[in-house]
């Protein structure tokens, strides 16, 4: 059965909004960690709002590139722009063109459930908070990749809101990077 993956960007106080405040962090290994994260899937699952802005950048992002190593970008980008997006909304009418793309409206935890049974790699959900707690409610998420960024902003949505039952998770891996990111990958615990 394939892994559905949350893989998230944080603050140290669990800010998850509006990623912007990562890029004063940049090096060489988040962007290569990414790559590899991207090579063990084979699958998108997205919320609306983060769909509509891969949507709106990747398609067309190495007309935008101008720095080194534009190969690298270039197999990340035919990688994200080829695999199959499936965006979870009620608002879209449709998946805005970017090729791939299906809706789910109704019933996610199935649909997810029915995803996770078909043959292939990981399937990963970039972003898109909201949805990570939704099938986190189901039991439908295997592993939580936190790449957290030592900065703290103070406000902003964060991944786990009130209201949500108590979730034990286990610390299975670390990597820390250069620039004082850390990820910390964890799954739920064995009760």
């Amino acid at each position: 059965m394939r892994k559905v993956v949350v893989s998230e960007f944080l603050t140290l106080d669990g800010v998850v909004e509006d990623p912007s405040w990562t890029f004063q962090f940049s090096g060489e290994e988040q962007p290569k960690y990414k790559f590899d994260e991207l090579v063990a899937a084979d699958a998108l699952l997205l919320r609306r709002v983060t769909y509509e802005g891969f949507a709106d950048s990747w398609p067309n992002m190495m007309d935008q590139y101008e720095g080194p190593d534009g190969a690298v970008l270039q197999e990340y980008t035919d990688m994200i722009n080829g695999y199959p997006k499936h965006v979870v909304s009620k608002t879209l009418e449709e998946p805005l063109g970017w090729n791939n793309s299906t809706l789910i409206r109704e019933d996610v935890a199935e649909e997810v459930s029915r995803l996770k049974r078909q043959p292939g790699k990981e399937i990963l959900i970039f972003g898109s908070a909201d949805l990570a707690r939704k099938l986190k409610e189901h039991g439908l998420i295997e592993d939580y990749r936190l790449m957290v960024f030592p900065i703290v902003l103070g406000s902003g949505k964060r991944l786990c809101n009130n209201g949500l039952d108590t979730t034990v998770l286990e610390l299975v891996d670390t990597n820390t990077f250069g620039s004082g990111a850390v990820v910390l990958i964890y799954r739920p615990a064995a009760e």
